[in-house]
């Protein structure tokens, strides 16, 4: 019998029969690595523990401390709750079911929506499943039989997958868990070997979904769930949700009367009076930031007629996401970004090189037309506003400038108690401009990102179309990401908008475009915010920053005193005038999370001072009011976060 050579990651190489499964390999390597292997890699291709090996390769053994051990439990885990689901409801149609960054979702069309209790019974046949430790097993059909096979059970679905992924292949890959009879898809896998490796999983809901994710399509039901390779660190993440849903913005935002939403107005986010202080301040802020820094505040018009879109493009390739009008016969668009009305801006005079770089920056609202499906919260919504910002530049600005927006956006982050993590996309597969062009851009955004002294990724090929990019993530005290600045270089604009400016040489040329935002939109950031602080602001950031409260009626006329002199110096005050018992009041004003209570009572009216209590340190005994002001006021300016009230997560 012919043999082929194996080399393993440590350089050493073995010989096994030509034909022989991975798991041999494994098997000959230790009996302990054989009971751990899941899957194998061969050649930079994860594969079932079952594939043959007919030429010399390279071999990997994938164990659950592999990298890519969760997203294969995950799969895996995947195809285990459709398979209690067909056995527990016969007739039902099978959609996709992929591995998740939190887990994993399977959809399926049934003919009524899951409740709770279907979702308690899924979950026990999947464990009864789970310990029966039935193999995955992997069969290549006839393409033509396997279409027939789904067909004749109904699985329309599953066909048309099947037809749209399989095109010019004699053979497609389906999976069974046992046999055919207990469950089967269509999936390239590859899987755990069985079952019994399953153990610590649940589900977490269900939500209505549609077939491809377009509304146009099957309504279906999505199931959705989790799988980690040990309970220790299910439950770990278990305890991290119900973090989430304590920290929930939407919940948060209700309390503290910060934002709401409306039926007539989908997607629309009104902000009522703290939300309103909370969106000015950081509005204010990223104003004081960005001024001193050489920006231009503009305001370009909402509404544009189309012509200005088919000249930027979004008419041909975004209109279904946009807001379209019409009036007196033309046809226009809400903006949905404020891009092109800055070039318009920066067209409508003559340029020079001793002009560069220009900096324009806007905050006024945007629309864009997201399915109804998607909305949520501050964090998808169809009316929002970004802290945006256009740089025209001469190709030889783009590192310096670049350099000058990575400290910027790490200063604004720092002011927030944020850390945030970069990103370098580079070229993708189609793009415009030339390569040498990409080459210099990406060289300086390489050099800008060292000379910030920040560490950074490469995301090689994940570039924009039309230029390079760097993404910044943030993770939040509960240890999730989001995505948030981004600097983007641009190519194209400049050549369809036919920007200019008059080099040293009296010749024209045309500016490189820098887009940029830091906070992204006001509404996600704020969304961040309060999850990040879980609704306790810090002091500068606060909606209400002190309230004053009388013990009784008689003191009122002082906490009114207080109350004025606190305004007047700025701070953003509130005075509990209800006739209750003040340990209620400051209850109230602790579930509020407001920094500070300021208590007045007949000792303090006769000595000039308010007994201070801090929400995070407690009584802080009395204080002249001047004194309070004064502490309080360098509090702000010192933009002091304190340590965000992180979850204690045992991992």
């Amino acid at each position: 019998m012919s043999q082929v050579t194996i080399t393993l990651p440590d350089g050493s190489s073995r010989a096994v029969s030509a034909g022989a499964p991975v798991r041999e390999v494994a098997s000959a390597i230790s009996p302990r690595l054989a009971s751990a292997a899941l899957a194998a890699v061969v050649d930079d291709r994860m594969v079932d523990l079952s594939c043959p090996l007919e030429a010399d390769a390279r071999v990997r053994i994938v164990t659950p401390d592999s990298p890519e051990a969760l997203d294969l439990y995950r799969h895996s885990t995947a195809h285990l709750l459709a398979a209690a689901v067909t056995n527990l409801f016969p007739g039902v149609q099978c959609g996709i079911g992929p591995a998740t960054d939190e887990g994993f979702f399977y959809d399926f069309v049934v003919p009524r929506p899951f409740v709770p209790e279907d979702l308690d019974a899924i979950e026990r046949k999947m464990r009864e499943l789970a310990q029966q430790d039935l193999p995955y097993q992997r069969q290549m059909w006839p393409r033509e039989e396997a279409k027939r096979f789904f067909g004749d059970r109904g699985e329309t679905l599953k066909v048309q997958l099947i037809e749209e992924k399989t095109q010019g292949q004699p053979l497609v890959s389906c999976y069974t868990i046992r046999d055919r009879d207990t469950f089967v898809d269509f999936c390239t896998g590859p899987h755990v070997p069985s079952t019994g490796k399953l153990k610590a999983f649940t589900l977490l809901g269900t939500s209505n979904a549609y077939w491809k994710g377009d509304a146009r399509n099957q309504p279906m039901q999505r199931i959705y769930g989790t799988a980690f390779l040990s309970e220790k660190e299910l439950q770990a993440h278990l305890q991290r949700l119900e973090e989430a849903k304590r920290r929930d913005h939407r919940k948060i935002g209700r309390e503290q009367k910060l934002f709401m939403f409306h039926p007539w107005a989908p997607g629309a986010t009104f902000w009522l009076a703290k939300g309103t202080v909370l969106y000015n301040t950081l509005a204010d802020y990223m104003r004081s930031v960005l001024v001193p820094a050489g920006y231009i505040e503009v305001r370009a018009p909402i509404v544009f007629n189309k012509a200005l879109w088919e000249r930027s493009g979004h008419w041909q390739h975004y209109r279904q996401n946009m807001f379209l009008v019409e009036s007196e016969g033309e046809q226009l668009g809400l903006k949905a970004m404020n891009c092109p009305g800055h070039f318009l801006m920066y067209s409508s005079e003559m340029r020079s090189y001793r002009d560069l770089p220009i900096r324009f920056h806007e905050q006024t609202p945007l629309h864009r037309n997201e399915a109804s499906g998607v909305l949520s919260g501050l964090t998808r919504v169809r009316q929002f506003s970004q802290d945006d910002a256009h740089c025209f530049v001469m190709e030889s600005q783009i590192g310096e400038e670049v350099e000058r927006l990575l400290r910027l956006v790490q200063r604004v982050y720092g002011d927030f108690g944020l850390s945030p993590e970069m990103k370098l996309s580079t070229r993708p597969p189609e793009f415009l401009g030339t390569v040498e062009q990409w080459n210099h851009a990406e060289a300086e955004l390489t050099r800008a990102l060292e000379a910030a002294g920040a560490p950074y990724t490469i995301n090689a090929g994940d570039g924009a179309f039309y230029g390079p990019k760097i993404d910044f993530d943030v993770t939040d005290a509960i240890g999730r990401k989001w995505q948030c600045a981004t600097i983007q270089l641009d190519y194209m604009q400049a050549e369809r908008f036919d920007l200019t400016y008059v080099g040293a040489d009296n010749a024209e040329h045309r500016p490189v475009i820098i887009h940029r935002a830091i906070f992204g939109s006001f509404e996600r950031f704020i969304a961040l915010l309060i999850e990040q602080f879980a609704g306790a602001w810090p002091l500068w950031l606060a909606p209400v920053q002190a309230v004053v409260l009388p013990i009784s009626d008689r003191h009122l006329d002082y906490a009114r005193q207080v109350g004025e002199r606190l305004a007047a110096s700025g701070l953003r005050i509130e005075i509990d005038e209800r006739q209750e018992k003040i340990g209620y009041k400051i209850r109230e004003a602790q579930l509020q999370k407001v920094p500070y209570m300021l208590v007045t009572g007949d000792r303090e009216a006769a000595e000039g001072t308010v007994s201070v209590r801090s929400r995070s340190a407690g009584d802080l005994g009395a204080r002249l009011v001047d004194a309070f002001i004064a502490d309080a006021l360098d509090e702000i300016r010192r933009k002091d976060v304190g340590a965000p009230a992180r979850a204690e997560v045992k991992a």
